[in-house]
């Protein structure tokens, strides 16, 4: 079952009710209108259609990141089930490239640790709140600031699909944002605002966390309303591997709490630096899961954040330029698929999709190898370079098929 999603907040402006989905809602006062039996029988349909689809703006909170559908014949474990709406190309004005702005991380002090006090107030003018617009649809988020000159780092989820982005700083001030780059493989995105002299965060090596180092996470957990909230935890593993939408992701698991909203904020150690810029939390579909964050370490957060600054993508990250998931012995035998590894997607200019690679297809071999799970290929690719070929073995709809396809370097425009 995949347990994890991204964490994006959708929320959606006064006196709209928001995209529809199937869940408990709130009940109608259409039927009492109704007189005769099958016309009641009509109108209590009609109302239990809009009770499951129409959300309050407050119920939307509770939205997790991943709007997209998925066109898989299985469910993964998410959350809610999401409309047929694919959200649109990040078409967010682009900034300059070129700076030679980098990210310092500082060791760890020989001192004694701060009091959870002074950590929020080193910490607050640093977090940020991020607005964005992706049409139907509004995305809430947070963001850390990196330098005093504007530079925001946040999660890519929030802004994937947006038009246009708003930073609000914590004194109220707004600007608008110009997206410098964002790489969606690590879910991560930096922007700029037009803005100097503000308070950037301190960041720290994320590799001297050890388990069980206290952490806080501080960000706008549902909303503007409750923005600038802190909650403490533990750090409770490193280097977890994860693995969603078709990405493996090496992350810091944590117990400090994390809802929808601290998207792109900060977990902080004891001595105020930011480690991790938090990103996802566990959801079970059929069970209560609590005290199961995830953050992006600072040492990813720094080689992915220069690249992004400096050329708009980070180079030298070889990809199929597919997103896939594990077929398990559980759907395989559900859905009479065999085990492998199921294409979700295909990137459009990838090689794959020239060379004839399909959503539904299901990789069985790779370069000769049988490939039952996508721990197996990204081993496989593991050390690979652009321009080498994979050679798969994939089946369709019953018959299976041989494709070759050039690894392509990962670049988001």
């Amino acid at each position: 079952m995949h347990g994890y999603y991204y964490d994006q907040n959708r929320v959606y402006p006064p006196n709209d009710p928001g995209p529809r989905r199937r869940g408990p809602g709130r009940p109608g006062k259409a039927v009492a209108l109704f007189c005769c039996a099958l016309v009641l029988l009509l109108a209590a349909a009609v109302v239990l259609r809009w009770v499951g689809d129409t959300l309050s703006p407050r119920e939307d909170l509770f939205y997790s990141g991943d709007e997209r559908p998925r066109e898989t014949p299985y469910d993964w474990g998410n959350t809610w089930d999401w409309e047929d709406e694919e959200l649109g190309e990040t078409t967010v004005e682009r900034a300059p490239l070129g700076d030679n702005v980098t990210l310092t991380l500082t060791p760890q002090p020989q001192s004694e640790a701060h009091t959870l006090q002074t950590i929020y107030q080193e910490n607050i003018q640093s977090i940020v709140s991020i607005w964005g617009d992706a049409g139907t649809s509004y995305s809430f988020g947070t963001g850390v600031v990196m330098s005093a000159d504007g530079y925001i780092i946040t999660n890519a989820h929030v802004i994937e699909g947006c038009s246009s982005l708003e930073v609000i700083l914590q004194d109220d001030s707004s600007y608008e944002a110009l997206l410098v780059g964002m790489d969606v493989s690590t879910d991560l995105a930096v922007l700029k605002i037009d803005a100097w002299g503000l308070d950037a965060a301190v960041f720290g090596d994320s590799n001297q966390m050890q388990v069980g180092d206290t952490v806080v996470a501080i960000g706008n957990p549902l909303g503007q309303e409750l923005r600038g909230t802190m909650t403490d935890g533990i750090i409770s593993a490193i280097n977890r591997d994860v693995d969603v939408d078709g990405y493996s992701m090496v992350l810091i698991q944590t117990t400090a709490a994390l809802n929808s909203g601290n998207s792109g904020g900060a977990l902080i150690n004891s001595y105020g630096q930011v480690v991790g810029i938090t990103n996802m939390k566990m959801s079970a579909y059929d069970d209560t899961v609590e005290g199961l964050g995830f953050a992006i370490p600072t040492t990813t957060v720094k080689r992915v954040v220069e690249d992004l600054i400096c050329q708009g993508y980070v180079s030298g990250e070889p990809t199929i330029g597919i997103t896939c998931y594990t077929v398990t012995q559980e759907i395989a035998e559900e859905y009479d698929l065999p085990l492998g590894v199921y294409v979700d997607s295909v990137q459009q200019d990838s090689d794959a999709k020239k060379q004839g690679v399909f959503p539904g297809d299901v990789i069985v071999e790779a370069n000769g190898q049988s490939i039952t799970t996508i721990e197996e290929l990204l081993a496989l690719k593991e050390g690979m370079e652009t321009g080498d070929v994979i050679h798969f073995r994939l089946w369709r709809s019953g018959a299976y098929l041989e494709r070759d396809v050039t690894l392509i370097e990962q670049y988001v425009p």
